[in-house]
């Protein structure tokens, strides 16, 4: 599959998982607001994946182009959504397990390791080819 494509499934499957991290912390709330929700999981999601390709297709250091979108996940939605200090923290952690996560399922199910090619994980085809 052409990387163009690959990388719009990533994009469309962490923009779903990220929805479903704040649904979760989120959940002891009456009614969060669902169209500001959708616009931070855009802003943070695609633009910080957007901008982490960009990043390293024009050269940028490897520090910027993934800590940009790293500081946006960590630092708006705790401050955009005005999280209480469980829901903070109950949020970052899930944050931090969000993108190795996501990187498993595809680097050993499907055998695409480049969500976050700087941690090798077998596929399970390979694994079973030995």
């Amino acid at each position: 599959m052409p990387g163009t494509e690959r990388f719009a499934i990533f994009v469309a499957v962490s923009f779903f998982v990220f929805i479903v991290v704040l649904r979760l912390v989120l959940r002891r709330r009456p009614s969060q607001s669902w169209p500001l929700m959708v616009a931070l999981s855009a802003i943070v999601v695609v633009g910080g994946m957007l901008f982490a390709r960009w990043g390293q297709n024009t050269g940028l250091p490897w520090w910027v182009y993934y800590t940009a979108p790293a500081l946006a996940t960590f630092l708006l939605p705790p401050l955009v959504l005005r999280m209480s200090g469980r829901e903070s923290g109950n949020y970052l952690l899930l944050a931090v397990c969000m993108a190795p996560a996501i990187h498993a399922f595809f680097a050993f199910f499907i055998g695409w390791p480049d969500y976050m090619p700087f941690i090798p994980i077998p596929s399970m085809s390979d694994l079973l080819k030995h």
